[in-house]
């Protein structure tokens, strides 16, 4: 095995780790938006960030191993050095955990999203009803003194 070799396999070793490794950040992001914990969504934002950045370094090592062994940059281009090393199963069984765990991060990516969506509509018909309420109401006046619309009406007409 080359140096090159070695360097590639490596790299989508470690980057079949790191797509492990933000599924089950989205997962868990997607279990507490289950039970409503939406005060980790900050925290889980930035692990998220992180991993992506951390993903974007692993795929230009991919990338640049591929190109200087005369493959292209891309999934066809892991495909094409898999097939010219078939020995190299490490490799291999690493991209395909690769594709198979990126699919399923779209996957939970896009519910997260909806689940996401759903909670901030929640929030915004509370907040109508509770500001529409506050409106509608006026239990209390600007005095503190409890007051009804009614008696409101008269006592600013006299």
């Amino acid at each position: 095995m080359t140096s090159e070799t070695a360097a590639l396999v490596q790299t989508i070793t470690a980057e079949a780790e790191a797509v492990q490794q933000f599924v089950a950040l989205l997962e868990v992001e997607q279990k507490a938006l289950s039970i409503g914990d939406i005060d980790h969504l900050p925290l889980f934002a930035e692990q998220k960030s992180r991993l992506a950045i951390h993903l974007k370094n692993l795929a230009t090592q991919r990338n640049t191993s591929l190109a200087v062994q005369g493959f292209g940059a891309d999934r066809t281009g892991v495909e094409s050095w898999c097939a010219k090393y078939p020995d190299e199963k490490t490799a291999s069984m690493a991209w395909t955990k690769i594709l198979s765990l990126a699919s399923e991060a779209r996957e939970l990516n896009r519910l997260n999203g909806e689940l996401i969506q759903m909670r901030m509509h929640h929030n915004a018909k509370a907040l109508e009803a509770l500001q529409g309420g506050r409106n509608s109401l006026d239990l209390y006046g600007p005095d503190g003194q409890s007051t009804t619309a009614g008696n409101r009406l008269i006592n600013d007409a006299v």
